[in-house]
């Protein structure tokens, strides 16, 4: 496995239907041909994925997504004002798309990364890329080219584009009866979309048996450190032994180490450093860690989303 920043190198290994990870603005992403059920099922393999868990489909522009899927009216100004950005559609596949990268299912999840190397490499290829996060499945989402070389040792190349901008994962739309719904909350937010439509939204963010989307599990983004939603009744001697992680400047005292997804409380900072922090509990061996909700607006939404599937049940 090789990490560099080769688009040449990239698309040579994709255009074997072998697997690279590439970066986006939200996180890492295990890509390979979309239209190829070989290298489609290296994907699964390498991510260990059940096959029930459908997979995003990757393209260059919103032009390019109309050869795969028809786009709705009503979600047309999603795609004008958000492609390329943080933002999946979910919409009815065209017959070139696989049933194994939708699950069985008749939609296929769409979406324009705006990440200027993988924009340039999917302005090279002429086919969309399957790019799941390129993690194990379930574990703590990628936001650096070292996250995946630490975790996955069957990627034939690795396209390092520095530390992901936003850190969390894409939202996910769709349409049910005209109705606009989100299927997995993300990097943009209820109040943008709802701007943008000119209409209320509804949440559809769990299924644990037969998920419709990307990221509706109930256990998922999860560390191998036992992580728990911070308490302040609980009693002082609870936190010994343990790491917290903390929105805000003023943790409480008493636990072993304390990381800070913003003193600032600033939404976007913590975003961003979420899924490190989470990754680096791991890295150090902590076995419990406890972790306080952040405002639950905006981002905030999302991240408060990652957060309790992260914890335990």
């Amino acid at each position: 496995m090789r990490i560099g920043n080769s688009i040449a190198e990239a698309k040579k290994h994709l255009d074997l239907n072998g697997i690279v990870a590439i970066p986006t603005e939200t996180v890492y992403g295990l890509a390979a041909c979309a239209l190829n059920d070989e290298a489609i099922l290296k994907v699964f393999k390498a991510k260990n994925r059940p096959h029930f868990d459908p997979l995003i489909v990757h393209v260059a522009n919103g032009t390019e997504a109309k050869k795969y899927a028809e786009i709705p009216t009503k979600l047309q100004p999603l795609a004008n004002e958000l492609w390329p950005g943080p933002l999946t559609l979910l919409l009815i596949k065209k017959p070139m798309i696989s049933d194994l990268v939708t699950a069985g299912s008749d939609f296929v999840a769409l979406r324009v990364p705006k990440h200027a190397l993988t924009q340039t490499l999917l302005s090279q290829l002429n086919y969309p890329l399957v790019a799941p996060s390129a993690n194990p499945f379930g574990y703590v989402s990628p936001t650096t080219a070292q996250h995946v070389a630490k975790n996955l040792t069957s990627v034939d190349y690795i396209l390092d584009g520095g530390a992901c901008e936003h850190g969390i994962e894409s939202t996910i739309i769709g349409l049910e009866q005209n109705q606009i719904f989100v299927y997995r909350l993300g990097s943009t937010s209820l109040e943008e979309i709802e701007r943008i439509c000119n209409e209320p939204v509804q949440l559809k963010i769990q299924n644990n048996s037969n998920p419709k989307a990307p990221g509706m599990l109930d256990k998922h983004y999860s560390p191998k450190c036992r992580l728990s939603i911070y308490k302040p009744e609980k009693d002082a001697a609870d936190r010994t032994g343990k790491a917290l992680i903390w929105y805000g400047e003023d943790a409480p005292i008493g636990y072993e180490n304390v990381y800070f997804l913003s003193k600032e409380k600033s939404l976007d900072e913590a975003a961003k450093n979420l899924f490190a922090i989470l990754r680096d509990l791991d890295e150090n061996q902590w076995s419990k860690a406890e972790i306080n909700l952040v405002p639950n607006q905006g981002i905030g939404r999302a991240i408060n989303d990652r957060i309790k599937r992260a914890c335990v049940i």
